[in-house]
């Protein structure tokens, strides 16, 4: 009888609505510019240089403000956090659909990447406390339709993307915020119940403002640098050392950290998912920007067509995550995923401009695999990994891990490819991927703590 009952009383499933919408907000935007980049650089007259700023800007803004709204989610529930956010998101495309300059657009995506900061860890938030409240672990098809649900819109994202501009200009990639947070923002308020307030001593809960800000101060200092590494740029790690140091000082010492860098430091599995993620999306990031703007300036693609050809690593991700999401061992999906990127990368060394159309087709479909496998691996990692109080913090911190890697592969980017991304800095650029990837299986193969994982 009480089996029944639980059944019953199982995961919300209209739930599941809300933490997609909401969680889709930032891989699409985080794609979708891939192929608008030319569009833009050509209607502003601003050459690859600048329009990467595009790029940076918004992950700059994400991995400073994932953490943070995961530990405010933690604290306040997801509706408080995630509807306000919603509404941000919304704003900031009516500021790119109007845009005069490409200081206007850089200025929309940093809203946008505040904005979209909530979505997922919100998800991860409420599947946790969906558990909670069901007696019961969270079936894993509710985390398999979440990563899938991410991963497959910032695949397609470049295809969303070139269709848009062929429709009606680069301006569309922005104006498509509009409906998306509108839709986002009444399915999380119909459906997102409100936190009761807290009583007793909690309601003195300390947020760690200034462990926030010397989080931020530290991060955004490392990631300038990082965007544009040089000999008369060494006062940002200066900067980034002293804030480091202040933010461990911070986080050692205070009641309730903003990070329990305690509590982290002897979870090392945790930390290792997270270096592990560092290292999959500078190659993820590399082939979704550096490739796709390939297509474009060294294949001759236009920005549809460019879209079109990444439609079949689309397809592979989506295949690979329905299949393997069947099953919550992450081991295997990880070596699998490793491989896949060194052949990937390997492939990317046989590419130039005469490159026939299954060539393409076959590089998009191989990188398509890892694309599908680590997105549910990490994800899977984390949720078992993080202690369930600060699921929503930790959710936080595997996106600005993530991001740390795209700023990374658009420095890379920018290093290689200069004016233009011409198939020699392809090559370049694939040589690099190659080493990452090696270092990424070789953690793989050497991390035990997955093998416990698999048996948990």
């Amino acid at each position: 009888m009480k089996n029944a009952v639980r059944r019953k009383d199982g995961f919300d499933r209209k739930l599941l609505a809300p933490l997609i919408s909401g969680a889709v907000l930032n891989p699409v935007n985080s794609t979708i510019i891939a192929v608008a980049l030319v569009p833009i650089g050509v209607a502003f007259g601003e050459p690859a240089s600048a329009t990467a700023w595009l790029i940076s800007s918004l992950y700059l803004a994400t991995a400073v403000g994932q953490p943070v709204a995961g530990r405010l989610i933690d604290r306040y529930g997801p509706r408080r956090v995630f509807l306000p956010a919603t509404a941000l998101v919304g704003v900031a495309g009516v500021i790119g659909t109007l845009a005069p300059n490409l200081a206007v657009l850089v200025v929309a995506r940093v809203v946008l990447g505040f904005g979209t900061c909530a979505g997922y860890p919100a998800a991860m938030r409420m599947i946790r406390d969906e558990s909670e409240r069901t007696g019961e672990d969270s079936p894993a098809f509710v985390l398999t339709v979440l990563a899938i649900s991410t991963q497959t819109i910032s695949v397609i994202g470049p295809a969303l993307g070139g269709l848009l501009i062929g429709a009606g200009g680069w301006r569309t990639t922005f104006a498509l915020n509009i409906p998306l947070a509108l839709f986002a923002f009444v399915l999380g308020a119909r459906r997102f119940a409100q936190r009761p307030k807290e009583t007793g001593p909690n309601r003195s809960f300390d947020l760690d403002l200034p462990g926030m800000v010397l989080f931020a101060a530290a991060l955004v200092a490392l990631l300038l640098f990082l965007m544009h590494p040089g000999a008369g740029d060494w006062y940002l790690l200066v900067v980034t050392a002293v804030a480091a140091v202040g933010f461990t000082v911070r986080e050692l010492t205070h009641a309730h950290p903003f990070i329990n860098l305690r509590l982290l430091g002897r979870n090392g599995p945790l930390l290792v998912t997270y270096g592990r993620a560092l290292l999959a999306y500078v190659v993820s990031y590399s082939v979704v920007y550096g490739y796709t703007q390939w297509l474009e300036h060294g294949r001759g693609l236009s920005a549809g067509e460019a879209g079109l050809a990444t439609l079949p690593l689309f397809a592979a991700g989506i295949v690979v995550s329905l299949v393997s999401g069947r099953r919550e061992a992450v081991r295997g999906k990880l070596v699998i995923a490793a491989v896949g990127q060194l052949v990937g990368c390997v492939l990317l060394l046989t590419l130039d401009s005469s490159a026939a159309v299954w060539l393409l087709i076959v590089v998009a479909v191989v990188f398509g695999i890892p694309q599908g496998l680590n997105s549910l691996a990490l994800q899977n990692s984390v949720y078992r990994q993080a202690d369930p109080a600060d699921t929503g913090a930790s959710a936080g911190l595997l996106r600005t891990f993530g991001y740390l890697g795209a700023i990374i592969s658009s420095a890379l980017q920018g290093a290689f490819y200069g004016q233009a991304a011409d198939t020699g800095g392809l090559h370049h650029l694939a040589l690099l991927l190659i080493g990452i990837g090696a270092v990424f299986l070789l953690i793989t193969l050497l991390d035990r703590s997955l093998k416990e994982q698999n048996h948990a």
